[in-house]
């Protein structure tokens, strides 16, 4: 997989994500075949970004809204 330029990303915080700063997850929205995900608590140029395919991430979300996913 040939590397992503994320510098101009538009990333947006989980609704599920506290407001106190803590299990903060960031996604960036706009990519086509990937998804970036993020963990907010790092800087933002420091933060390892973990990079799914469209198709796993919608699998993902929709096995975690099912409840399929334990806690």
């Amino acid at each position: 997989m040939q590397p992503i330029d994320l510098s101009a990303a538009t990333w947006r915080k989980s609704s599920h994500s506290n407001q106190d700063g803590g299990a903060c997850l960031e996604v960036a929205d706009g990519f086509t075949a990937v998804v970036p995900v993020r963990d907010s608590k790092y800087t933002h140029n420091s933060s390892p970004t973990l990079m799914f395919t469209a198709d796993g991430w919608s699998s993902f979300v929709s096995a975690l809204k099912c409840g399929v996913m334990g806690s």
